[in-house]
């Protein structure tokens, strides 16, 4: 295994998190989910989080699956988002650096092995979740719009994408 697929490829890849079931990650497992904010739960300008979020994190609960949010964005977005549904979370993790990933596993109580990461960006979620040892999820991005600095991520992940493609190692569509 090469380092680019060590590092970015994810363990699995999916549509979008109403693809992520409980009953799944529980057979693998799986007891807590580190999840990404902007563009995997919902838009980067969306303020509050929409009935199919409440209802995808009410079914993790249900399942006795522990949800953190941990985002590179501010205080006052990640607070207010995540205070709605009465999660714990991680504001300016300076991902994919591995202290918010480890703070995040410690708040929950879990081992490594009952983690996944779950996000949209290869540079950030799935590069810090597999370098820190996590079981990783990539999520098509909910809005094909982004900032500057995620604009010149996605070019890379483009370019990894397609190497994996080439390489046979994915067959999925962007």
């Amino acid at each position: 295994m090469g380092i680019f697929t060590k590092y970015f490829l994810p363990n699995e890849y999916v549509e979008s998190i109403y693809h992520i079931r409980p009953e799944h990650l529980k057979s693998k497992g799986i007891k807590a989910i580190i999840t990404d904010l902007d563009n995997t739960l919902v838009g980067w300008d969306v303020k509050d989080p929409t009935d199919d979020v409440r209802n995808w994190f009410e079914r993790m609960k249900e399942n006795d699956i522990t949800v953190t949010i941990v985002s590179n964005n501010g205080q006052k977005r990640v607070e207010s988002f995540s205070k709605t549904l009465n999660i714990d979370f991680i504001f300016k993790a300076r991902k994919p650096r591995g202290k918010a990933f480890r703070q995040a596993s410690h708040l929950m109580n879990v081992q490594k092995s009952e983690v996944v990461v779950i996000g949209d960006q290869m540079l950030t979620d799935v590069f810090g979740g597999n370098r820190n040892g996590l079981y990783t999820i990539m999520v098509v991005p909910v809005k094909k719009t982004d900032g500057l600095i995620t604009k010149f991520n996605r070019l890379i992940e483009r370019r990894l994408l397609n190497r994996f493609k080439r390489k046979g190692l994915i067959n999925w569509e962007e």
